[in-house]
C-alpha cells in the first residue's frame, strides 16, 4: 500500500553522494588517445575550420583536450603543410602564436567534412570508456533505508514496500512495478532516480571503428557545476579529469507510449553523416524508465525480447549503418511501469528475466485522509467535516471504496476551480464534492450516434 503527499522542497539526502566514482584522467600524450591520427587531425582541421579558431588554448577548449595534446596535434599538421603559423603573438592570450589552415588544410578540412560533419570535442574510444562505465557502474552504489527514505521525503511509504525496493535499488538490475493507475508508480521511479545521489562523467562522444557516435545530451543529461580556472592565471592546475566526458548527475531515461523498438537503435543523420547513442546508451550509469508499459505501438512482450540480453548479460549489440554489429556497456537500471497485470502481458520467460516485481496498491482509507489532508493545507482549502463525511459515506461506497493517490489532487483542484469561477472564496462542501465528483469518472451509459 502506498499513500503520497506533496510538499515544497527537496530531501536533503538527494545531495548525498551514494558511490565515490573515479574520474577518467587526462590524456597527456596523443599516444594516451588510443584514437586513429588520421581521424585525429580531421578533427582537428574541420573544428579550426568551422570555428575560425586561432590559437592554440581556443583549439584545445574546442576539442576538450590539454593543451600539451592540443600542441602535438598542431605540430603533426603543420609538418604536413596543412597548417601554418600566422606569425602573430597574441597580447591578450599571454602572447600565444596565432595558427591557420593552408590551402591545403582548407581542402583536407572541406573533404572531411564531405565524409563527416562531425567536429568539436574529440571522441573517446569505446574501450575506454567501458573502463569508465565499470569505474562508475550502477551497480557499485549502495543504498540504505535512510537513503531510499530521504529521497522519496514527498512519499509516505510502508516498510513493507521498502523491504522490496531498497534490495532491488541497490542491485541495480530490472525492476517491474505493477498496479492500478494513479498510485505513484511514476513518482517512486522518480524518488529512486533521487535516491542514487551522486555523479558520473557522461562522453561527449564516443569513437568505434572510425564512426563517432554523440552521448551527451543536454535533454538528458543534467551538468554538474565545475568551476573553471582563469586562463589568464599564472598557475593552471589544469583539468583534474578528462574535459571529453562532463561531470553530469547520473541520467534519466524517461519514455512512455512513444517508445518503439526504433528508438533503441543508433540514430543515423544522412545529412550530417554522423551517429547519436540510444536512449539506453544515453542512460547509461543511470536510470531508464519505461511509463504505461502496455500503451506502446510495439506489444510488452516485444519491447521485453529486446532487453533479454542488455539485461542478462550487461551488454548491448547496435549496429552501423553498414550492417556491422558491435557491443556497448548496458549498466543501467531499468524500471517498467504498468496498470496491467504482469501474466497479462508477458510470458513467463520474460518475467523470468525481471529480477524484481513489485505491485504497487492504493492506500486505505486512513492514509486516503492524510493525503487529502494535506494536500488541501498546501493548497489553502479549507477542511470540512460533512463534505469529507459525505465524500467517505456517499460517493466511496459507489465504487467499492477504492482509494488511488491521484484523487485527492483531482477532486480538491476541481472544488479550487469551482470557487474561482463562481467568485467564492475556497470553501469544502458537500455539493462541491458532488461537482468535482462528476469530473473524476465517466458514467457508464449508451450513446447514440
Amino acid at each position: 500500500m502506498l499513500s503520497s503527499f506533496w510538499r515544497s522542497g527537496k530531501a536533503d539526502a538527494m545531495n548525498m553522494h551514494a558511490a565515490n566514482v573515479l574520474a577518467p584522467p587526462a590524456p597527456r600524450t596523443l599516444e594516451d588517445m588510443q584514437l586513429p591520427i588520421v581521424m585525429m587531425r580531421d578533427i582537428l582541421l574541420k573544428t579550426i575550420f568551422r570555428k575560425n579558431l586561432e590559437m592554440v588554448s581556443e583549439i584545445a577548449k574546442s576539442l576538450c583536450l590539454p593543451i600539451g595534446v592540443t600542441q602535438e596535434l598542431v605540430d603533426l599538421a603543420r609538418s604536413q603543410k596543412l597548417l601554418e603559423a600566422t606569425g602573430t603573438l597574441h597580447a591578450n592570450s599571454g602572447g600565444e602564436m596565432g595558427y591557420q589552415l593552408t590551402d591545403a588544410g582548407k581542402a583536407r578540412a572541406l573533404d572531411a567534412l564531405s565524409q563527416s560533419e562531425y567536429y568539436g570535442a574529440m571522441p573517446v574510444p569505446l574501450d575506454i570508456y567501458s573502463e569508465q562505465v565499470k569505474r562508475q557502474s550502477i551497480r557499485n552504489i549502495k543504498i540504505t533505508r535512510e537513503q531510499l527514505t530521504a529521497a522519496m521525503g514527498h512519499l509516505i511509504l510502508p516498510d513493507e514496500l521498502l523491504d522490496h525496493l531498497g534490495p532491488a535499488v541497490g542491485a541495480g538490475r530490472s525492476i517491474l512495478m505493477y498496479g492500478p493507475p494513479g498510485n505513484g508508480k511514476s513518482s517512486i521511479s522518480n524518488g529512486i532516480r533521487d535516491a542514487l545521489g551522486d555523479k558520473i562523467y557522461v562522453p561527449r562522444a564516443i569513437e568505434y571503428a572510425g564512426q563517432v557516435i554523440t552521448v551527451y545530451d543536454p535533454i538528458v543529461h543534467t551538468a554538474a557545476e565545475v568551476v573553471e580556472e582563469d586562463p589568464n592565471s599564472l598557475r593552471r592546475r589544469g583539468a583534474n579529469f578528462d574535459s571529453r566526458y562532463v561531470l553530469c548527475e547520473r541520467p534519466t531515461v524517461i519514455t512512455g507510449g512513444e517508445l518503439s523498438l526504433s528508438m533503441l537503435d543508433l540514430v543515423y543523420n544522412p545529412t550530417s553523416r554522423t551517429y547519436q547513442a540510444p536512449l539506453q546508451l544515453k542512460s547509461t550509469g543511470g536510470v531508464f524508465i519505461v511509463d504505461d508499459l502496455g500503451r506502446q505501438e510495439e506489444p510488452p512482450q516485444a519491447l521485453i525480447n529486446r532487453w533479454i540480453v542488455p539485461l542478462e548479460e550487461g551488454k548491448d549489440i547496435l549496429a552501423l549503418q553498414s550492417g556491422e554489429k558491435f557491443e556497448v556497456p548496458f549498466d543501467t537500471l531499468v524500471i517498467f511501469s504498468t496498470n496491467f497485470h504482469p501474466n497479462e502481458i508477458f510470458d513467463k520467460a520474460a518475467l523470468r528475466r525481471i529480477f524484481y516485481k513489485i505491485k504497487i496498491d492504493g492506500p486505505n482509507q486512513e492514509d486516503f485522509l492524510k493525503i487529502f489532508a494535506m494536500v488541501a493545507r498546501k493548497k489553502k482549502m479549507p477542511l470540512n467535516e460533512a463534505a469529507l463525511v459525505h465524500l467517505l459515506k456517499k460517493k466511496y461506497p459507489t465504487i467499492n471504496n477504492e482509494y488511488a493517490n491521484y484523487q485527492p489532487v483531482f477532486l480538491i483542484d476541481q472544488m479550487i476551480s469551482i470557487c474561482e469561477f463562481e467568485g467564492i472564496p475556497y470553501q469544502m462542501t458537500p455539493e462541491l464534492i458532488d461537482r468535482a465528483w462528476s469530473n473524476m469518472f465517466v458514467k457508464e451509459e449508451a450513446i447514440e450516434h
